[in-house]
């Protein structure tokens, strides 16, 4: 499905504020509200566009693991629908002609609980041939930082319009309620699961009272300590090729390297990661020509870059929110 002026606009939005109402979106777009409903529903069952509110993971106590898994090619589908399934992932893709599964496992920052996956099903799982797990040190783009190309369409006013409410300027840490507590498990899984979901829907999950609901919406947002992504087709964008990138970095320059590469239009995540390889980053470009040109010309002239594995992704199983559907199976 074509997307036109209207449709980017909408998902601009989304990406400034995924809770903003559909009547400010409507203003800021010049068309009506009725419009922007139906723009989002059509959106939502044709290109998979969903709002999801999601945790800051270091507010949250939780630590991220890019795992890489190596699998027979008859097992590499059951074993990406499987880690789909879970509660603790996110961002599940087959990769590398589909032998290859790439995945987020969150897990708690210390301790030993819930860390069964790394630790204990994931090894002893029939079909899968190698296994590294990435422990994800910062991300320098991706989570609250959206994809450049999917937010190139409103100007500098339209996103004053409809930026959410300013964070505060203090250190987060040092907050009032500004770390999510098993008290917002019900909030925050309820989000998670619609971004979007109505102060009534969020007071019967939770059981709190609507103005509860709201009070607490604030100060999490309010802090940073809860974010909202926004999923959607990338091919719809024009980037029909996508590709994650390991590479080898001088540790002296990784950080001047990952902030530049952070600016890079071709890229949606930028990270710094353990392991042999020490920054990750996903690249979306329009054809294989594309990505060819970005990898010689672009990031070949960080002279700082040692190494280079490209693993081209076939297709994303689960995205950031969890699945509300079983994901639809192919040959």
């Amino acid at each position: 499905m074509p997307l036109d002026e209207i449709d980017r606009g909408l998902i601009h939005a989304l990406h400034l504020d995924g809770r903003a109402p559909f009547s400010r979106i409507a203003e800021v777009l010049g068309v009506s509200t009725q419009t922007v409903a139906r723009r989002y529903r059509r959106l939502s069952a044709e290109a998979g566009l969903r709002v999801v509110g999601l945790p800051d993971p270091h507010r949250a106590g939780r630590a991220q693991w890019l795992v890489r898994l190596t699998a027979t090619p008859h097992s590499a589908q059951d074993l990406a629908h499987a880690l789909a399934r879970r509660s603790d992932t996110s961002w599940v893709k087959l990769a590398s002609g589909g032998t290859e599964i790439i995945a987020v496992v969150h897990t708690p920052a210390s301790g030993a609980d819930g860390r069964s996956l790394l630790l204990h099903d994931i090894p002893r799982t029939a079909g899968i041939t190698a296994v590294s797990a990435h422990y994800l040190l910062h991300t320098y783009l991706g989570g609250p930082t959206a994809w450049r190309g999917r937010v190139n369409v409103l100007d500098a006013r339209q996103r004053r319009q409809l930026a959410p409410p300013e964070r505060q300027n203090a250190d987060a840490t040092s907050v009032p309620g500004a770390t999510p507590t098993d008290d917002d498990q019900a909030l925050l899984a309820a989000l998670q699961r619609d971004g979007r979901a109505g102060q009534a829907e969020l007071a019967a999950a939770t059981g709190w009272s609507p103005t509860t609901v709201a009070r607490r919406l604030t100060a999490l947002r309010a802090t940073g300590a809860l974010f909202f992504d926004v999923e959607c087709d990338v091919a719809l964008f024009g980037a029909t090729t996508q590709a994650l990138l390991w590479m080898t970095v001088a540790p002296a320059r990784l950080e001047q390297v990952a902030t530049a590469l952070a600016r890079h239009d071709e890229l949606a995540f930028v990270a710094a990661t353990t392991g042999r390889t020490n920054v990750v980053a996903h690249a979306l470009c329009p054809d294989p020509a594309a990505l060819h040109h970005y990898l010689t010309h672009r990031l070949g002239g960080q002279r700082a870059i040692h190494a280079l594995e490209t693993a081209p992704v076939l297709r994303t199983v689960k995205a950031a929110g969890p699945l509300v559907r079983p994901p639809r199976r192919t040959s």
